[in-house]
């Protein structure tokens, strides 16, 4: 699998912030993880570092990363490569 574009993994994550506010239950843990109130996703939704947020999120746990891939047609490794490209060159090594 080749690494998303910054745009390719912006888009993606906006696919997971849609399917997080489509699952009441685990939208109402996110914005208590994030501290983020309505306004707040509404004002970042194009900032990357928030983007970068919801893959966090998203990544915490395989079955919420399986689930969203499942809903979206996506391969499971796609959240983490796009999380990996939104950081960019702040990227870490631990090689």
């Amino acid at each position: 699998m080749k690494q998303p574009s910054v745009d390719e993994a912006e888009t993606l994550a906006l696919r997971a912030l849609a399917w997080l506010s489509g699952n009441d239950d685990l939208f109402h843990v996110f914005m208590g993880a994030t501290g983020a109130s309505e306004a707040d996703l509404r004002s970042r939704v194009s900032d990357r570092e928030f983007l970068g947020s919801v893959l966090d999120f998203l990544t915490m746990d395989d079955a919420w990363v399986m689930q969203f891939c499942d809903s979206e047609g996506l391969n499971y490794e796609q959240p983490l490569a796009a999380r990996l490209a939104l950081q960019g060159k702040a990227q870490m090594h631990w090689t």
